[in-house]
C-alpha cells in the first residue's frame, strides 16, 4: 500500500470522523455538560464502537445483512429512533449542571451502541471500504480501521475540548438551555437528513 493511499485514507477518515454528526453533536453536548474526562470516555467508546463496526463491515457484515429482506431498513429506523431519543432528552435538559456530573454523563457504552445505531457511521464506513478496499483483501481493511482509531478519537476529542471551552462562557441556566436545544434540533435534523437526505 503506497504512502499517498494511506494519505488518502487518512483524509477521508479526518473529513467523516470531525464533520458534524450526531456523535460529534453528543460530544459537545457532553463538553459542555460534565467534565472533559467524562467526555472522553464516551468518546473512547465511541470510537471502539466505529472501529469494529467498520472491520464488521469491511469483512462482509453489510453484504450479509442485505440478505435478510428489511433488516438494513430495520436498523436504519432504530438507529434514527435512538438518537431521535438522545436529541429529546437534550431538548428537555433544565440547563442546570448536575451535582454530581460523572452519574448523568453519557458513556463508554452508549459512545459504542450509538456508532452501530449512527447512519453517519455506517455511511462512512461502507463508502470507505469501497472507495478505499477492493474488498476482499482483510489487510487493507485491518490499516484502515488502524488509520481511523487515532483519527476517529482525536476528532471526536475536538468536540468535547470545544464544549468545555463553550462551558466557560455558560454561567446561566437559561443560556445553557439555548444551547441544548440549539444541539437537541441539529442532532433531529442530521438525524432526518441521514434518513431521507
Amino acid at each position: 500500500m503506497s504512502f499517498a493511499m494511506l494519505l488518502s485514507m487518512g483524509a477521508f477518515a479526518l473529513a467523516a470522523s470531525i464533520s458534524p454528526g450526531p456523535v460529534n453533536l453528543v460530544c459537545l453536548s457532553s463538553g459542555t455538560r460534565y467534565p472533559v474526562a467524562q467526555g472522553l470516555i464516551f468518546v473512547t467508546g465511541a470510537t471502539l464502537g466505529f472501529v469494529l463496526l467498520f472491520l464488521a463491515i469491511g469483512l462482509g457484515l453489510y453484504s450479509a445483512m442485505q440478505l435478510v429482506a428489511g433488516l438494513d431498513n430495520l436498523l436504519r429506523w432504530l438507529g434514527a429512533a435512538f438518537l431521535l431519543y438522545l436529541s429529546l432528552q437534550l431538548m428537555r435538559d433544565n440547563g442546570r449542571l448536575p451535582e454530581d456530573r460523572k452519574l448523568s454523563a453519557p458513556g463508554f457504552f452508549t459512545g459504542a451502541l450509538m456508532q452501530w445505531l449512527n447512519p453517519k457511521a455506517w455511511l462512512a464506513s461502507a463508502s470507505g471500504i469501497a472507495a478505499y478496499t477492493n474488498g476482499q483483501d482483510i489487510w487493507q481493511v485491518a490499516v484502515f480501521a488502524g488509520l481511523y482509531l487515532p483519527i476517529c478519537w482525536l476528532s471526536l476529542s475536538c468536540w468535547v475540548y470545544a464544549g468545555a471551552y463553550l462551558q466557560r462562557y455558560v454561567h446561566r441556566p437559561q443560556t445553557l438551555i439555548i444551547i441544548n436545544r440549539t444541539l437537541a434540533l441539529l442532532l433531529a435534523l442530521s438525524t432526518l437528513y441521514l434518513l431521507f437526505g
